[in-house]
């Protein structure tokens, strides 16, 4: 790999696993409107036994998704991570490095596994039901001096001692110029909304989907619950929170972003057929970043996301379909978007 220097632009903080893929048409969606954050379930019949036609392997977490997209797109990222010391830790670190991800921050420890996900995608639409197994990201232990230097942190969903390690992010942001873009995961949301609330303070960037956004503002909120199904409203109210720009996805229904000043929509751009949406939300993640980073004005880091969600879709796993710089710069003009 050739020389990249030390200090990364942006050090993305999370999971990092393999990902198996089973694609099947055999299920039932059966909707569920009375659920506010999960609309829509997916049922196999018990006891069967389907035949899957071919598997696909890659690497996954949002951390791992992330820096590779960044990479991608010309910024220089580390993935800030822990894996085992076994063969599937070996091969995530070999992936990373194709990438020209930086790796000096991966942990790794010997007696564990590194994390592996199963993933059933559902063929007809290309959604997904993902079943994970955490062992490595359980221990992962922030070292707050290890995140000097580095223009900005991205911290997505955080395992183990999560709460911890928020602490030292947030001792080092006191201390630095470093900037905060936040991607929380479902399970941080429910454990403790209000610390991440708090945190969402600290943020320059917030990225979430629709129902991440609705269970995150739902802890004392006494308005009409039918307010929090008006995206204008989840943005403003985000906004008022203190974080400085947000991308808000909500899957084929496209995607919304705001920066108090701009209130913006784009429908999906897919740039093919729609196989697998696994990597969407770290596509997305990765171009609006991206965009961020460089100090693109908000309609080209909705179209940035919108363009690198819209080529994850169309492979399995999230990184074969990610964007480089170059054909975002070629292609970004294609991507609507519109004040709403």
């Amino acid at each position: 790999m050739f020389f990249q220097p030390k200090t990364p632009e942006v050090i993305c903080i999370g999971s990092c696993s393999q990902d198996i893929f089973f694609p099947s048409d055999e299920y039932v969606i059966y909707d569920t409107p009375e659920d506010i954050t999960s609309k829509q379930k997916a049922a196999f019949e018990v006891g069967g036994k389907f035949r899957v036609p071919n598997r696909y392997e890659a690497i996954g977490g949002v951390a791992s998704n992330t820096s590779i997209g960044l990479a991608r797109l010309g910024i220089v990222s580390a993935c800030y991570t822990h894996i085992g010391r076994d063969t599937l830790g070996d091969w995530a670190l070999r992936e990373l490095e194709k990438e020209s991800v930086l790796t000096h921050l991966v942990q790794r420890e010997s007696g564990i596994r590194t994390d592996l996900s199963a993933v059933v995608v559902l063929a007809k639409s290309g959604d997904r039901i993902i079943f994970h197994n955490r062992d490595a990201n359980e221990r992962l232990v922030i070292e707050e001096k290890k995140l000097a230097g580095a223009e900005w942190i991205f911290m997505s969903a955080l395992n183990g001692d999560w709460k911890s390690n928020i602490s030292k992010v947030v001792s080092h942001l006191d201390q630095s110029s470093t900037r905060l873009a936040l991607n929380p995961g479902q399970h941080n949301l429910k454990d403790d909304p209000k610390l991440l609330l708090a945190l969402v303070a600290r943020a320059d960037v917030l990225v979430l989907n629709k129902d991440e956004a609705i269970e995150l503002l739902m802890y004392g909120f006494e308005g009409e619950q039918s307010l929090l199904n008006d995206e204008r409203f989840l943005l403003e109210t985000l906004l008022a929170k203190g974080v400085r720009c947000v991308g808000l996805t909500d899957g084929m229904r496209g995607a919304w972003a705001a920066d108090g000043t701009d209130f913006l929509f784009a429908p999906i751009h897919t740039l093919g057929p729609v196989v697998d949406s696994t990597g969407a939300g770290d596509a997305f993640s990765s171009g609006f970043l991206a965009g961020r980073v460089r100090e693109r004005p908000l309609r080209e880091l909705l179209a940035m996301g919108m363009l690198n969600s819209g080529g994850a879709v169309t492979k399995y796993g999230a990184v074969d379909g990610l964007q480089t710089r170059i054909s975002c710069e070629r292609l970004l003009g294609n991507v609507q978007t519109s004040e709403f």
